[in-house]
């Protein structure tokens, strides 16, 4: 167990430098120019100033050896601890993920138990009454859920529901007309109300996929020689389908895991942006469309680590869910 998981870090090491050195050479070819821009709109169009702030930050040159003579400065100072000064944000990167997450964080995991508590159960029952009409009513929404790309779909929720009938706010967390004296149980209320649309958008276009994976995998095992024996031994259909079916479902399911920690605090780039949410994926969407370098290598360092740690833990739960499984060999 140890070897293999020495093993798998020393594996993860060499995939996380090639990933940065990727995302540097990327960001750097990028046609945004933060400084340019932030000098220019300042009514300075120097050559000379503009190419003396560029060598400040050591991105006067963007020859291939220039690059990567700037990723090597990057890379020493990350792994030191140093992730840099956000131009946007005119903060520490880390500071601004640090305040941002939060919320982001609560998003995802709130979205993440209702994905799991309703597509899971949803699927197994789908597969256990085949083509019946359960079956076939969960498919076609699955499907026309799946198809629906997340800003098409908030922008209608936005339309019907906070728009035409006025039921929820549009954006933001908090009503601005929420008295600054209001109670902790009035102002988490708020929060929670505004956070409905953002939440229904997270999980109706999550469930489908979940769900019709469960699905296949849970008519797999019901074909299988076991389960045909445990029903010939008289047990139960609840016990067969919970206790035989259930486990044995959970074993593929384990690796769609592997992209639960980079969802959890990585954000919902495009819903925070269209509900106005101040989270993480909506400051990582700003920084972005700015060309704000510190920021966008710090960020998809940040959820390229949580997605090699998430791989990295997949891998260690087919152990727990699978005896088969010997992580050591």
């Amino acid at each position: 167990m140890l070897k293999y998981c020495i093993k798998r870090l020393l594996l993860s090491v060499f995939i996380l430098l090639g990933v940065s050195l990727l995302i540097y050479f990327l960001v750097r070819l990028m046609p945004m120019d933060f400084i340019t821009n932030k000098i220019q709109s300042q009514g300075i169009t120097d050559e000379s100033l503009i190419e003396a702030a560029k060598k400040a930050y050591g991105l006067e040159d963007n020859s291939f050896m220039g690059i990567l003579k700037g990723y090597w400065t990057w890379l020493v100072n990350f792994i030191k601890g140093d992730m840099g000064t956000s131009w946007l944000y005119l903060d520490e990167v880390e500071n601004v993920i640090a305040q941002n997450m939060g919320v982001s964080f609560f998003l995802s995991f709130v979205s993440l138990i209702l994905q799991l508590a309703i597509a899971i159960p949803l699927g197994i029952k789908c597969a256990c009454n085949q083509y019946g009409k359960l079956d076939y009513t969960a498919t076609v929404l699955a499907m026309v859920g799946m198809s629906f790309p997340s800003f098409f779909f908030g922008s209608l929720l936005i339309k019907i529901f906070a728009e035409q009938l006025g039921w929820f706010p549009i954006n933001g967390l908090v009503t601005p007309t929420l008295p600054k004296d209001a109670t902790w149980l009035e102002t988490t209320l708020d929060m929670g109300w505004h956070l409905v649309l953002p939440l229904a958008v997270l999980v109706i276009l999550s469930i489908g996929s979940m769900m019709r994976y469960t699905r296949t995998n849970t008519l797999e095992v019901l074909n299988a020689d076991y389960i045909r024996t445990a029903r010939a031994k008289g047990l139960s259909e609840s016990t067969v389908v919970y206790k035989h079916v259930f486990r044995n479902t959970m074993i593929p399911l384990v690796t769609t895991l592997a992209g639960v920690l980079p969802g959890l605090f990585g954000g919902a780039m495009i819903t925070e942006q269209l509900f106005a949410i101040e989270g993480i994926g909506k400051k990582a969407y700003d920084a972005l469309m700015v060309g704000d370098i510190p920021f966008i290598m710090s960020y998809n360092m940040f959820i390229a680590i949580l997605t090699v740690a998430g791989i990295w833990l997949t891998d260690i739960l087919y152990a727990a869910v699978d005896p088969r499984v010997k992580l050591g060999k």
